[in-house]
């Protein structure tokens, strides 16, 4: 078959059970460790296991990737706190665009299909944290990866809040949580 558009559903195993969705693939997010000043500014859903070709054996030691954890206020699940985030890549084949809308949980009409809300996430901007990462929309249900090591304190995804500076507060407000929604069609 020929279109259709892939997206990341960030805090998630599994993909909406919306018509024409399926699983790509089952994958761990990762990005650049919080204090390195290289590495990458996007975080990626890496398979759960890599295939290798061509490599030199040992430590390198150029770029690392590195699990992602939530960091995240009780409003919205302190049960995820320092856990490993999971994400699954998905694949709408009757759809040809993928929007994420930021600041609202739902599509901006009826004409776009949902296929997931949640929250905006990054990297903090405070604690000596050296690189921006770009905002991904984390899912309102999420999970972690069980098993995973808590508070490894490498990459991490914390919720996000607006400003009064150049943002019109209200409607917005500089103590709630930025919500977002991930629409096809």
């Amino acid at each position: 078959s020929s279109g259709g558009v892939t997206y990341i559903r960030w805090g998630r195993t599994v993909c909406p059970s919306e018509a024409g969705t399926e699983l790509v693939y089952e994958g761990i997010a990762a990005g650049t460790h919080y204090n390195d000043k290289g590495g990458s500014s996007t975080y990626l859903c890496v398979p759960k296991v890599p295939l290798y070709s061509n490599y030199d054996p040992g430590v390198q030691g150029f770029s690392y990737l590195h699990g992602v954890e939530y960091e995240v206020p009780n409003a919205i699940d302190s049960n995820l706190h320092d856990d490993n985030v999971p994400c699954a890549v998905c694949y709408a084949s009757n759809r040809s665009t993928v929007l994420m809308v930021p600041a609202r949980n739902s599509c901006p009409s009826s004409s776009w299909t949902l296929e997931y809300s949640g929250y905006i996430m990054t990297q903090s901007n405070n604690w000596g944290d050296q690189y921006r990462t770009t905002y991904e929309c984390v899912d309102k249900n999420a999970e972690s990866i069980p098993g995973s090591a808590p508070n490894s304190n490498a990459a991490f995804f914390y919720t996000v809040e607006a400003t009064c500076n150049g943002i019109p507060c209200p409607p917005y407000d500089t103590e709630k949580e930025l919500t977002c929604a991930v629409c096809t069609r």
